[in-house]
């Protein structure tokens, strides 16, 4: 479904440049249910507005589906915003329209393309547990009913791809927790691609794959271990295996050699002290020592 390859973002002014991402590789499968985690200014949120259609790469390759989305042109992008991506954001001020009701939300996005479904709207507000609720304004909801409104918005026209970002970062740890489940309910039931943004901890224990992004790069994988859906991508864990601790964790090697190790690891480890490694091959093993220890 996402295919990115050395993708650079840098945002310039009159006299300075950043470097949002630099050199970036990132692949998410069809049917996918994963999240980004990473610091503050670490370029999590600048992926998810290039995936989004929001902004454009720099430099590098960035395909969705079948669309390189380096070639697009401006009505080549509205056309992808409305029918291949939805989009879930953290201030519901940038979801909703306080003097709609919950069903007139989610038809908005219907009436843009033209259409006037009415029934499907209604089906989407059931499928997001508010089906009892479809004429009640905003401020007759909660924050996390809020939330539900907004993710039936971003599904009204069938998207294959939803772009999810901060999407519990109001929310209090309950319905923070409620609204995951809804996420992966809604990635079984249909198989639609969802990539979140998040600080949220929960995440890893609510999707297949946490991916880190550290200075503009993936620089670390979880993967959840379990036997995967052939259809939709989705592990299935037995009553023995649970979910929360059933996980491997990945560095990730890019493909000029690099590899970003935790800090926490070189404290652990003793090489906080140097800025210099020492590499061995041992029994077909890469083995990393302190530049000043033996190999005893």
């Amino acid at each position: 479904m996402i295919h990115c390859e050395g993708l650079v973002k840098i945002y310039k002014t009159a006299d300075l440049e950043v470097v949002a991402l630099q050199g970036l590789d990132l692949t998410v499968e069809d049917g996918e249910l994963m999240a980004i985690i990473g610091n503050s200014g670490s370029g999590k949120s600048t992926l998810l507005n290039m995936l989004g259609g929001l902004d454009k790469p720099s430099a590098g390759k960035l395909r969705v589906g079948e669309r390189d989305l380096l070639t697009f042109r401006e009505r080549e992008l509205v056309a992808y915003k409305r029918e291949l991506v939805g989009f879930v954001w953290q201030n519901n001020a940038r979801n909703l329209i306080p003097y709609l009701t919950a069903l007139e939300n989610v038809e908005l996005p219907m009436l843009l393309r033209g259409k006037r479904r009415r029934e499907r709207a209604k089906e989407l507000l059931e499928a997001v547990g508010l089906g009892g609720k479809t004429r009640n304004r905003l401020s007759e909801l909660s924050g996390g009913e809020q939330q539900r409104v907004a993710i039936a918005i971003a599904l009204a026209n069938g998207p294959r791809l939803l772009l999810a970002d901060e999407p519990t970062g109001s929310l209090d740890s309950r319905t923070s927790e409620q609204v995951l489940d809804l996420f992966r309910e809604l990635n079984r039931k249909t198989g639609i691609t969802i990539v979140i943004v998040t600080h949220d901890p929960l995440l890893a224990r609510k999707v297949d794959r946490v991916v880190q992004i550290r200075d503009g790069k993936t620089s670390a994988e979880i993967l959840r271990k379990g036997q995967g859906n052939v259809e939709h991508g989705q592990a299935e864990w037995g009553p023995d295996e649970p979910e929360e601790d059933s996980h491997i964790e990945y560095a990730v090697l890019d493909k000029a050699g690099r590899l970003q190790i935790p800090a926490g690891y070189l404290k652990d480890g003793g090489f906080h002290r140097s800025n210099k490694v020492r590499v061995e091959v041992e029994e077909g093993k890469i083995v990393l020592y302190p530049p000043d220890q033996g190999t005893s």
